[in-house]
C-alpha cells in the first residue's frame, strides 16, 4: 500500500496509530475530512502523507509561527520539500518563497490565516494546482471553541476565490460536539467524513491537589527527583509566572519564563532555550504552547486552575507526545476560581460568550473537586462513555476513599438555601450555617433564620459537601457574575424521610511515581542523546526534530549495527538514516563491544 510505503520512507514508521489510516484513506478518496484526535496522536501525519501523494500542492493553514517553523524543519529533516509563509519573513523572502512554490519546489506550504486574502498570495493560489487545503487547529474558527481566532473566518472566502475547490481537511484536538458541528458549518465542508479517534491519552497520569496554603511548596516537592525531565508549569497571570520562575531559579532549578509582557526577542530566546533543552522547565501563561511540538515533555503542572476543560486538556496534552508516561498535575486553590472569574469579566467579548465561559469555568471547578475518575470526567465532557475507573492512571483511582454518610449535613444545607430564598452565594450560605455574625449576614436578617448556626463543620468541610451537591444535582449554581446557589432537581429527594446520601472522602493517597523504563540501558541512552544534541547544535534545530526520545529508546532496545538494522528502528526514515545513521551506529557498536553483546541487525 502506497501510503504505508510513504510513511516508512519519510517518517520511519511501519504502521499507523489509531485513527490515522482512516483519515488518510478518506482524504485520498477525495472527501472533505474532519479529524478530531487528542494532542500527541499524530494529526500532522494525516495530512502530510496525502500531501506527499497528491500531484498538486497542499496548503496548511496554521495559527502560530513556531508551529509552522517546527513542522517545516521536521519535514525538511525527513527529506520533504516544504516552506512556510508568515510575518516572520521579510517581503523579499515571501516573494522568493512564492516564486519557488510556483515552480513546484514545495509539496506542502504552511500559511498564516492572516495572509490568505493578500493580493500576492491569492494570485499565487489561483495560478497553481492546490490539491488540498488543510486547516490545522480547526477549533479556532468556532466562537464556541476555547481559542476563537477571527483570522480563521477568512478561510471560506479564500476557498471561494480559488479557480478550483480543493479537498478540504480539518484537524483539532479539542472539540466538544457543539464545536465539531460548528467547524463543519463554518468551513462549509461538503459531506465530510468525520472521524473522532477518541480523546483518551492513556500514557498521561492526571492528578489534582487541593492546596489550602503554600502552593509553591507543593510544586517544589513535585519537582524533586525530576531534574533530568523536561516540563511546563502554567500560571494564570504574568505576576505568578515571574514569582514562580524566580523562586525555582533560587532553588537551583533550570528554568525559563514566557508571557505576553516580555519582548518578542526574549520570548523567542526563552522558547528556543526550552525547545533545545538548554533549560528543563518553562514557567508560562497560556500564551505559550500551542504548536510547540516538543516530544519529550514529561510533566505539565497547572499552578492555577485554567478557565475551561478544553484549554486544560490541550495544555496538559503537551506532556507525553512521544508516547512515554507523563504526569499532569493541577494545584487547585479556592482563589483560582475568583481569579478566573475576574479574567472572564474583563474580557472584551459579547455577553452570551461571557455566560458560556462562566459555565465552562464551573465545569473546570467541578473537575477539581470531584472524587470520581479524573480521566473519565474529561472524556465524558468531550462526549465519550469511559469506564468508571481508569485503573490507577489518575489520583482519584489511586486513592483509598472512605464512604461517609452526609445526609444530615445535606439536609441542613438544602434547608438553609431554601430559607435564604435561593438568593445568595456559597460564602453567605457558609456564614449562615456556621453562625457567623457580620454586617452582610445581619443586614439581610439571615441571623434570624432557623438554620443560622446549625452546623459545627468547618467552612472547608461544608464547601466540599456543597461542591458534591452541585455535581449531583441536589443544588444548582448559576452562571452569574456572582454565582447564586439554588435548589437543584434532586433537592426534594434529599429532604425525604428515607433519604440517605453518601460521599467519598479520600483517606490514603498513593504517591504518583516518576516513570522509569527498566528495559533501557540508561548509559547508552545518554550517549545517544549526546550525539543527538551535537547534531542538533550543528543544524541549529531542537533535538527532538532530529529524533524523538522514543526513537532513541527503540535504538537501545534493538541495538542495530547496520544501516539496514537502523532503518528498522521506529521513527527512522530513509533520509535521516542516510544523514545520521553512521554516527548513531558507531555509538551503539562501541557500547555492544564494551558489553560483549553481538547484535544481528
Amino acid at each position: 500500500m502506497m501510503h504505508i510505503e510513504t510513511l516508512k520512507k519519510h517518517f520511519g514508521y511501519t504502521s499507523f496509530r489509531d485513527g490515522q489510516e482512516t483519515l488518510i484513506n478518506s482524504i485520498l478518496s477525495g472527501s472533505d475530512t474532519l479529524g478530531i484526535m487528542p494532542t500527541g496522536a499524530g494529526k500532522s501525519i494525516c495530512f502530510q502523507i496525502p500531501g506527499l501523494m497528491f500531484s498538486g500542492v497542499t496548503l496548511v493553514i496554521s495559527p502560530l509561527i513556531s508551529l509552522m517553523k517546527d513542522q517545516v524543519n521536521a519535514l525538511t529533516q525527513s527529506g520533504i520539500s516544504a516552506a512556510f509563509i508568515n510575518s516572520s519573513l521579510t517581503d523579499g523572502q515571501i516573494t522568493k518563497a512564492l516564486q519557488n512554490a510556483a515552480r513546484g519546489m514545495y509539496k506542502l506550504i504552511y500559511i498564516a490565516p492572516e495572509r490568505l486574502l493578500t493580493g500576492d498570495f491569492l494570485a499565487f493560489a489561483k495560478s497553481v494546482d492546490i490539491a488540498m487545503l488543510t486547516v490545522d487547529e480547526a477549533h479556532c474558527i468556532s466562537q464556541w471553541g476555547q481559542d476563537f481566532r477571527p483570522s480563521y473566518t477568512a478561510i471560506p472566502e479564500f476557498i471561494s476565490k480559488l479557480s478550483k475547490r480543493p479537498i478540504v481537511s480539518a484537524f483539532t484536538a479539542t472539540a466538544t460536539p457543539q464545536v465539531k458541528e460548528d467547524i463543519v458549518m463554518q468551513l462549509k465542508l461538503n459531506n465530510p467524513v468525520v472521524t473522532i479517534s477518541g480523546f483518551d491519552r492513556p500514557n498521561l497520569y492526571f492528578d489534582v491537589k487541593r492546596i489550602k496554603g503554600d502552593k509553591f511548596s507543593a510544586l517544589e516537592a513535585f519537582l524533586q527527583n525530576r531534574e533530568s525531565q523536561s516540563g511546563i508549569v502554567y500560571c494564570a497571570t504574568r505576576g505568578n509566572v515571574e514569582e514562580v520562575c524566580d523562586k525555582l531559579r533560587q532553588r537551583g532549578f533550570s528554568t525559563s519564563r514566557y508571557h505576553a509582557g516580555l519582548s518578542d526577542s526574549e520570548r523567542h530566546e526563552n522558547q528556543d532555550d526550552f525547545l533545545h533543552d538548554r533549560v528543563q522547565i518553562m514557567v508560562a501563561t497560556n500564551a505559550f504552547g500551542m504548536g510547540i511540538d516538543k516530544s519529550n515533555v514529561s510533566f505539565v503542572v497547572h499552578y492555577n486552575m485554567p478557565m475551561n476543560l478544553e484549554g486544560y486538556y490541550q495544555e496538559a496534552g503537551r506532556a507525553g507526545r512521544d508516547g512515554e508516561p507523563a504526569t499532569c498535575l493541577l494545584l487547585y486553590g479556592r482563589s483560582d476560581v475568583s481569579t478566573a472569574m475576574w479574567m472572564i469579566e474583563n474580557q472584551e467579548t459579547e455577553e452570551f460568550l461571557k455566560e458560556r465561559n462562566i459555565k465552562r469555568l464551573q465545569e473546570m471547578d467541578a473537575y477539581c473537586t470531584t472524587s470520581e475518575c479524573l480521566r473519565g470526567y474529561i472524556l465524558k465532557y468531550f462526549g465519550e462513555t469511559p469506564p468508571e475507573n481508569c485503573e490507577e492512571k489518575c489520583i482519584n483511582c489511586e486513592t483509598d476513599f472512605e464512604v461517609v454518610d452526609i445526609t444530615t449535613d445535606v439536609q441542613k444545607i438544602i434547608s438553609c438555601v431554601a430559607r435564604m430564598k435561593e438568593r445568595f452565594g456559597v460564602k453567605m450560605i457558609l456564614d449562615t450555617l456556621r453562625g457567623k455574625t457580620n454586617a452582610k449576614v445581619t443586614s439581610f436578617g439571615l441571623d434570624k433564620l432557623s438554620t443560622f448556626g446549625i452546623s459545627k463543620k468547618s467552612s472547608d468541610e461544608l464547601r466540599e459537601v456543597i461542591d458534591y451537591l452541585v455535581l449531583s444535582d441536589y443544588l444548582h449554581k448559576t452562571t452569574d457574575k456572582f454565582p447564586i446557589i439554588k435548589l437543584g432537581q434532586r433537592a426534594k429527594e434529599a429532604l425525604s424521610q428515607n433519604a440517605k446520601i453518601t460521599m467519598k472522602i479520600g483517606k490514603i493517597v498513593v504517591t504518583s511515581r516518576v516513570a522509569q523504563n527498566q528495559m533501557i540501558d540508561s548509559t547508552l541512552l545518554e550517549k545517544l542523546k549526546s550525539v543527538r544534541l551535537e547534531i542538533a547544535k550543528e543544524q541549529k534545530l531542537p533535538a527532538f526534530v532530529i529524533f524523538h526520545d522514543s526513537t532513541l529508546a527503540d535504538m537501545c532496545k534493538k541495538l542495530p549495527i547496520t544501516l539496514e538494522g537502523f532503518l528498522k528502528v521506529s521513527g527512522v526514515g530513509q533520509s535521516k538514516a542516510e544523514k545520521y545513521g553512521e554516527k548513531f551506529l558507531s555509538v551503539i557498536s562501541e557500547f555492544e563491544k564494551a558489553k560483549g553483546i553481538f547484535s544481528t541487525v
